[in-house]
């Protein structure tokens, strides 16, 4: 196999083009079979190999950086720098299923998150061009899904302004984010598409110059570099090149030749050159081609030779959601639906389906998208915008100042919040709860199963004059929690026998964690220690009701699937001061770190947020309390 020759990148320089078309074939079928074993991103890697190999036979790596904005298409630049152990993909200690910086100097950004990448080779362009590097070169790939996003083009904004500062802008034209790219820029790269006069036009004139000896090749080379005059006559590509930016396409993304033909004109050229390739999510595997919701964008364990799962997947947290707005929509006219180009993965194409004139995909800009939710808000209806937590980070300017200082009835439904684990550190919801602390009037739920996330996105969609959150982790929603009680807004869980006058532990459960905090309770219990579980459901505000509560335990711990900074049990201590009520508090979450790569439960594990974990240091401070209690006053709230 070729593949197996490939060491890095230097080692496509001595293949021929026969050779590098059998590479393009070998590493599909190596992709299929790797990830349909441990899941990962599968279509978007199998529409960028010929591009890949074009853009590493054509740039030196690791010193010429080749960037990819979002990285779930950097499976193929992984094979070609040295990493052909896709064993362990997305799992502990195996490879990160982004650009890790650990793993390679080849890789430079891992935030994996989009619309970003023209924003980091501006910065490394300039930084070349202040330290005299001329020959250091940059190469940003980016989605046309991405050119959705603001920062694509603030940043396309200052690149165009620097007429000779080389930099290649390479947009991956698949016509999808997750799923069909939508908006102007859509219909406009649909144009440049299906406009293929030009590249006809050069076609014909290609097969009758090749032949012509001597000047046949070079003076192809002109007339595909031709000026802006012949080109707009051709085909509309006054867009990019009224920016300011030389522009080369369409290309054909899939022929080898042609991209290095193109990727070599434009790293001589003296400026910033966009090269517009044609590429086809998921090619070369018919399961994911005939995927039309998102060719197999991100896939599970699945048979190669069929696509479909090995396993039935049970319900889902997003699929609950989807299925209670369908039922919002019927009963309410005036509920409509956002998302940032991903209406299947949050769940909103069910609401689409029924709802199509509701529902808006602004691309992605989710800074858009919480703005024109405050404007429809405004003009009398009830938007809710689904959203990753991690992304909603994005936004948190627009749910300040333009949804929550004008009192709009939004409503933010957050998926994978907490830790979600296999995607790493840019993708587990581990903020969403503490940077939202500080926003006046915002109310934030986290249900602990299916039946509180239908009640609370009910009670979300109520409110008119704030912006409410609704969060929810990802994968299965576990079993139903039933209350045994009510005491204010709050959901007691478990109470201690009747004959306790003064339980040791009350127990304030956070959202999914709620089997896990009842597990802590019956571990406490086989301690001696009485425990009371309440489950607060609205964790902002805190609840009235929670002061008094805590006042009549010893000590109160709070558990949630977030950062330990400024989270819920950082909201309860403040409360506590607040009511005077002088009782110890330990607070149990996230450690304000990035945290690798891992399943859920391995990560939990690492961090300590387990059952055992948790009973076993509540066990040591009620001991600890018990040892000075007679001699010495409560300890305050720390």
């Amino acid at each position: 196999m070729l593949l197996t020759r490939i060491k890095g990148p230097r080692d496509l320089d001595r293949l021929s083009l026969d050779e590098l078309d059998q590479l393009a074939a070998e590493i599909r079928s190596f992709l299929v079979d790797a990830v349909s074993k441990t899941g990962g991103h599968l279509g978007p890697n199998l529409g960028v190999v010929e591009l890949t190999i074009a853009l590493h036979r054509v740039f030196d790596s690791p010193k010429d950086k080749v960037l990819f904005d979002t990285g779930h298409q950097a499976y193929v630049h992984k094979l070609l720098t040295g990493r052909q152990d896709f064993s362990d993909l997305r799992s502990k200690g195996g490879l990160s299923g982004y650009p890790s910086r650990a793993e390679s100097d080849h890789d430079v950004i891992e935030n994996s998150h989009a619309s970003t990448v023209l924003g980091w080779a501006d910065g490394i362009a300039k930084a070349n061009e202040v330290l005299g590097r001329e020959d250091h070169h940059v190469a940003a790939v980016i989605g046309d899904g991405a050119l959705t996003g603001g920062m694509a083009w603030e940043a396309l904004n200052n690149i165009a302004a620097a007429k000779d500062r080389p930099l290649v802008i390479v947009v991956n034209d698949n016509e999808r984010s997750y799923g069909p790219t939508i908006g102007g820029l859509a219909n406009h790269l649909a144009t440049l598409r299906t406009t293929d006069g030009y590249e006809r036009f050069l076609a014909r004139g290609k097969d009758l110059l090749e032949r012509t000896p001597v000047v046949g090749r070079p003076l192809y080379e002109t007339l595909h570099g031709a000026k802006k005059g012949l080109k707009d006559f051709i085909a509309p590509q006054g867009m990019f090149e009224d920016l300011g930016l030389k522009y080369i396409g369409p290309i054909d993304g899939h022929d080898i030749e042609a991209l290095e033909s193109a990727l070599q004109r434009a790293k001589r050229f003296s400026g910033p050159v966009i090269v517009h390739c044609l590429t086809q999510k998921g090619r070369g595997y018919t399961p994911a081609l005939e995927h039309e919701a998102d060719r197999f964008h991100a896939v599970g364990v699945i048979h190669p030779d069929t696509g479909l799962p090995v396993k039935t997947a049970a319900a889902s947290w997003t699929s609950v959601f989807a299925d209670e707005m369908v039922k919002l929509g019927h009963e309410r006219p005036d509920i409509v639906g956002i998302t940032a180009a991903m209406l299947h993965p949050v769940g909103l194409n069910k609401f689409a389906d029924a709802f199509p004139e509701r529902t808006f995909d602004v691309g992605i800009a989710e800074q858009h998208g919480a703005t024109s939710a405050a404007g429809l808000a405004t003009a009398g209806v009830h938007p809710v915008f689904a959203v990753y937590a991690t992304f909603l980070n994005r936004a948190f300017d627009q749910v300040l100042m333009d949804v929550a200082l004008h009192k709009c009835g939004v409503t933010f439904v957050l998926d994978r919040a907490g830790v979600t684990g296999d995607d790493g550190a840019s993708h587990n919801g581990m903020w969403d709860m503490s940077i939202l602390q500080v926003v006046p009037g915002l109310r934030l739920a986290a249900p602990r199963d299916a039946e509180q996330l239908r009640a609370q996105l009910r009670e979300a969609v109520e409110v008119e004059d704030a912006p409410t959150v609704v969060r929810y982790s990802k994968g299965v929603v576990g079993p139903a929690v039933p209350a045994v009680g009510r005491i204010g807004g709050m959901d007691l869980l478990r109470t201690p026998a009747a004959e306790v006058t003064r339980p040791d532990v009350l127990l304030v459960s956070v959202g999914a964690l709620a089997p896990m905090c009842l597990e802590i309770a019956d571990l406490l219990d086989k301690q001696g220690i009485s425990t009371t579980v309440v489950d607060p459901r609205w964790v902002k505000p805190v609840d009235e009701a929670l002061p008094p509560l805590a006042e009549r335990h010893r000590v109160v711990v709070t558990v949630e699937d977030n950062g330990r900074t400024g989270g819920v049990g950082a909201a309860v201590a403040q409360a506590l001061r607040d009511a005077g009520v002088d009782v110890p508090l330990r607070d149990f979450g996230i450690p304000q770190r990035f945290l690798d790569h891992a399943l859920r439960k391995e990560i939990m594990a690492e961090i300590g947020l387990t059952a055992p974990d948790i009973a076993r240091q509540v066990t040591g401070l009620v001991a600890k309390l018990d040892g000075r209690y007679d001699s010495e006053p409560a300890a305050t709230v720390d």
